[in-house]
């Protein structure tokens, strides 16, 4: 727990945790976005029952039919029924966030925490590696690693993984730095701990409330990275629907059937705007300078 947030618990007789619940709960963009994804989690873990039909079954009678009260969303070219399709679309693209975030966040704060705690000549060669990485745009930097590892969606999970991880370690290294001279690192350090425990104890926990809101963000641009990867045959690879794939699969009856389109589009849009939602709510709860009000 901060100094400043442990202040602010004296002086009111509320926890920091309750406090910033509170606040993230009175947040009402944010109640939006979490509602909107807890939504699309639904449907995707419940795919397989309200999928109204196959997702991969194909009909040559029924070829780009316009939404109706059979097909809400309309079909595609090969006759699969568009709902169906964006909901198990879903699993991969939240899959692909949630996971390749995971993995970011598994390699990157550990190296961070390496990096601020591990002496000076160490710090500089994590920190230029970090740099290096940071300088490509990320996007292009999943692309390239996505295309090396080959096409699917586990290739391109870690490709998303690494590409995000700079971020977290730029993130974990500063807090370890800005630790490293408070009292209880420097008590802890004199009592003999050593880099390790110092780094997993003391540090760690402190950097909790950045890392979530981080994360949380992260995961919208792990989603839309996803789709780009499948939109360009790097990703989910066909028939399985994903977002991405439909997309790329619609520019070409763009005019005739825009249905195509507009639905794997909009879910793409509604899910990484309720990520945001979710984690500029998180960031003004979270933030110790904000909670006096």
């Amino acid at each position: 727990m901060s100094t400043t947030a442990g202040a602010i618990a004296i002086e009111t007789g509320e926890s920091p945790a309750r406090r910033a619940m509170r606040r993230f709960v009175q947040h009402k963009l944010a109640m939006f976005g979490l509602v909107v994804v807890v939504i699309f989690v639904a449907a995707a873990l419940l795919a397989p029952w309200i999928a109204p039909f196959d997702p991969l079954e194909t009909s040559w009678s029924r070829i780009r039919k316009a939404p109706s009260t059979t097909h809400l969303f309309g079909t595609d070219e090969n006759g699969r029924d568009v709902l169906s399709r964006v909901l198990f679309g879903a699993r991969a693209s939240l899959m692909a966030g949630v996971i390749a975030v995971g993995g970011a966040v598994l390699i990157g704060v550990p190296v961070g925490l390496v990096a601020g705690l591990g002496g000076k000549w160490l710090d500089i060669l994590i920190s230029r590696i970090a740099d290096a990485m940071l300088s490509i745009p990320f996007l292009i930097l999943a692309i390239a690693l996505a295309a090396f590892l080959g096409p699917a969606l586990e290739n391109a999970m870690i490709a998303i993984a690494v590409s995000a991880s700079p971020i977290f370690v730029r993130l974990a290294r500063g807090m370890a730095l800005e630790a490293r001279s408070t009292d209880w690192v420097e008590a802890a350090r004199a009592l003999g701990n050593p880099p390790w425990r110092i780094g997993l104890v003391h540090v760690l926990p402190n950097i909790v409330p950045p890392l979530l809101v981080q994360a949380t963000l992260a995961i919208a641009e792990a989603i839309i990275a996803e789709a780009s990867l499948s939109f360009l045959g790097l990703g989910q690879q066909p028939p399985q629907p994903s977002w991405g794939s439909m997309l790329n699969s619609a520019q070409r009856f763009i005019e005739g059937a825009p249905w195509l389109a507009i639905f794997p589009g909009l879910a793409i849009f509604l899910v990484v705007l309720a990520f945001n939602l979710v984690g500029d709510g998180l960031r003004d709860a979270l933030d110790p300078r904000s909670q006096r009000r």
